[in-house]
């Protein structure tokens, strides 16, 4: 423990000192004055009031936890003194969430869990107000990546593309992005460690610089989420909560180990953390490589190899008063970029030029101030993004930095038993700058700030939410004169602002049948790409010429969403219609370029703007038929279509999706526990529904073969993943897969063994 302290604190310093410093002083000041001890217990029974082991106890807004013991008794200390949310939480039964009313000195809470066929209710994290997805009056997926990493996916951004709504942007397994509805690129916002991730997403090439190791579960709110996050969050927001901290006083450490046929990969993390009463620490590394992968025809497709270092770290504490976590994150990625396609045949790891070398950094400190019957909330973010692009030595061709540093303060007013309100402020400031021998766009300064506000209030079981949001962004440059392949770059002083607004209708029709209903706005000011290029971009393989006109996108999209559960059958319908106004897309001129002396030409790409309509949704059963309790079938199916005012398609609109699971349990072995074997057809359909400068795409059935469990040694525990993806070897290639364009196809069949070992 001593070693990591020593080490996080030498990085973090390294790197911003404000954040560290400031931890710590917080931590001392208010342990100082910290004297009251606040305590929850209680017992949990099920509804035969037979006591309940191994079930978890979380308070979110500590990160604290506890197990309740073999007769059901638990208890936590240090509570806050206001207002107390609390989730009980255990497999096979519904998960409650208990809020205890200005906590006093001893608090006593007996819990009765009732049995679930299905998967637990989860707390929302992204969301304003922090309830169960049951309770909550938008719609938001929520995946552990303990599930994602069942699927057998070789990265963070495939196993996000199983979700319903979900689909990506890839160029071979190294490099993938998230659409969500139609809609990718800056347009979806990132969260990671409770702080906006800012890593150039301008770029089609450029990925999400974030490894799924030590990160708990991702959220999903598909659609605009501007009022809490500002600029970008125009077609959704991906939430990716840390892994938690361990149980109170307890020790946990893990090694986990994948490996992947079909590129040769293999990924090692190991992590370990403990907690005290008040403090806790987390730490965890993982490396991982990759050779080129195979298609279905055995032919390995060049330089699509790719190595990630990554480091995450955190340090909490927490009282009666106060809580607060700092972690740090550092992402190192080298990855191959394709030219020649299927080329010379290797199974070395090292990269090849043309390549990519990306170190992201990223600091987080997240704090909650609690009063009697009110609270703080204030996180504050540091990520330090540096890209380069070599061609065919280590002299970088591009070599940008991008610097960002944001935060955001929410005060939560006291709340009556019906209405909660919260207002906040949030900004960001950001410095672009380049060192390269080529610049794609100028150096740089862009400052957000905006202001909101929101209510929620309740009765009976109907739910409104509605919230209003004002925000300005301010972005400059410098000219650039340099003559950079017949282009240059003009000085730029842009300032734009935006009003939204949201609402948000929920309620329970019966036990069994729920409706929400939403109307948000959202916003997103141009980029400095789309308002600056003015040269070559090598990775996309065309001349990029920006607008410094475009005004600033605007959307109105109203979401639907029925479900209807009962024990045995879960049924659910997401209905959306979103309109952009001034739709930022690029558009081939007809025009091509090259450089005095080159013998290639390529094609010459302006920024253009047109209002466009986006529109479909999605729909899934989930059948559990009794007294066959050991069988699942799954089937979901999502559609999207976007088109310009004029009726003309958009581009990167991912096709028409079914996805059909049969997933089978068994858990009668005292030694192999949560047993399951799955089979899985997805069914891609043709797209036919393309812009001008696109081709259509095939249709395709992908057949997905997994088995696995837990074996239980004592106190150690041995999870178990065999997983065989596109088992019948398909030959298909992907609609939004840059690769399409010289013909190369997707991945072949590759066969997963993951193993991980918890102690």
């Amino acid at each position: 423990m001593v070693f990591f302290l020593g080490f996080i604190t030498f990085v973090l310093m390294k790197q911003n000192q404000f954040f560290i410093r400031f931890f710590f002083l917080q931590a001392l000041l208010i342990s100082i004055v910290a004297q009251a001890q606040n305590v929850v217990s209680g017992t949990v029974t099920d509804s035969n009031n037979k006591a309940l082991q191994g079930v978890s106890i979380y308070i979110q807004e500590l990160q604290k936890g506890t197990l309740s013991d073999a007769n059901g008794n638990y208890s936590l200390t240090n509570l806050p003194n206001g207002n107390v949310s609390i989730s009980f939480a255990l497999m096979g039964y519904g998960t409650q969430n208990k809020t205890i009313v200005n906590a006093q000195r001893q608090n006593r809470l007996d819990i009765h869990l009732e049995p679930t066929i299905f998967q637990m209710d989860e707390v929302v994290v992204a969301t304003a107000f922090n309830k169960l997805q049951s309770q909550n009056v938008m719609k938001v997926e929520h995946e552990t990546i303990k599930n994602l990493t069942r699927k057998g996916t070789a990265t963070l951004i495939e196993g996000l593309a199983t979700i319903p709504g979900v689909a990506q942007v890839s160029t071979g397994t190294s490099i993938g992005k998230p659409v969500i509805r139609g809609l990718s690129g800056n347009r979806v916002l990132v969260y990671s460690q409770g702080v906006r991730v800012e890593n150039q997403q301008f770029g089609d090439e450029h990925g999400l610089g974030l490894n799924d190791s030590g990160i708990e579960s991702v959220e999903v709110i598909k659609g605009p989420a501007s009022l809490l996050y500002g600029s970008d969050a125009l077609g959704g927001v991906l939430y990716f909560n840390p892994e938690k901290f361990a149980n109170t006083n307890t020790f946990k450490a893990n090694f986990n180990q994948k490996l992947f046929v079909n590129t040769l990969g293999s990924n090692s993390s190991i992590g370990v953390k403990t907690s005290t009463e008040n403090w806790k620490w987390v730490t965890r590394g993982t490396y991982n490589t990759h050779s080129d992968y195979t298609t279905s025809g055995g032919e390995r497709v060049t330089n699509t190899r790719y190595q990630e270092k990554d480091f995450k770290s955190g340090i909490g504490y927490s009282d009666a008063f106060f809580s607060s976590v700092l972690r740090y994150n550092y992402n190192d990625l080298k990855l191959g970029m394709t030219e020649e396609g299927i080329a010379a045949q290797s199974t070395s790891k090292s990269v090849l030029y043309p390549k990519q070398a990306v170190s992201n950094h990223l600091i987080s400190l997240n704090s909650t101030v609690f009063f009697n019957t009110s609270k703080l909330d204030l996180d504050l973010g540091f990520i330090s993004n540096d890209r380069s692009e070599f061609e065919d030595s280590d002299v970088a061709i591009l070599k940008m930095k991008l610097n960002t540093f944001n935060y955001n303060a929410k005060y939560y007013l006291p709340s009556s038993n019906k209405m909660q309100t919260i207002v906040g402020v949030q900004g960001m400031h950001q410095t672009n700058m380049n060192s390269g021998e080529e610049y794609l766009i100028p150096d740089a300064v862009t400052k957000d700030f905006g202001v909101f506000g929101t209510i929620n209030y309740e009765w009976g079981t109907n739910v409104i939410q509605a919230g209003l949001r004002f925000d300005t962004r301010n972005i400059t440059s410098e000219a650039h004169g340099i003559q950079l392949h017949g282009g240059s770059f003009a000085a730029l002083n842009k300032f734009y602002t935006s009003w939204n607004a949201s609402l948000g209708y929920k309620t329970n029709f019966n036990e069994a049948f729920v409706f929400r209903l939403n109307v948000a706005s959202g916003f997103r000011a141009p980029n400095l790409a789309e308002l600056t290029s003015n040269g070559i971009h090598e990775g996309a393989n065309r001349y990029e010429v920006g607008n410094a006109n475009l005004e600033t996108e605007q959307n109105l999209q109203t979401d639907l969403n029925l479900e209807y559960k009962t024990d045995h059958v879960e049924f659910f319908v997401n209905g959306f219609y979103n309109h952009i106004a001034n739709y930022i897309y690029l558009s081939p001129t007809g025009n091509q370029f090259t450089n005095s002396g080159a013998v290639n030409f390529i094609q010459v790409y302006d920024y253009i703007q047109n209002n466009a309509n986006l529109y479909g949704g999605e729909v899934g059963l989930h059948f559990h038929p009794h007294p066959l309790d050991w069988l699942h079938f799954e089937t979901s199916f999502e559609t999207v279509t976007g088109q310009k005012e004029n009726a003309d398609y958009l581009p990167l609109i991912p096709a028409n999706n079914w996805n059909n699971t049969l997933r089978f349990e068994l858990n009668d072995s005292n030694w192999l526990k949560e047993n399951f074997a799955t089979i899985s057809l997805s069914s891609t359909f043709n797209q036919n529904k393309v812009s001008g400068f696109e081709t259509r795409t095939g249709g395709y059935s992908i057949l997905n073969l997994g088995l696995g469990g837990t074996l239980h040694f004592g106190r150690t525990k041995v999870e178990v993943n065999l997983n065989g993806n596109n088992i019948t070897d398909k030959k298909y290639i992907a609609h939004l897969s840059r690769l399409k364009t010289d013909g190369i196809a997707n991945i072949g069949r590759n066969i997963v063994l993951g193993l991980n070992f918890n102690l």
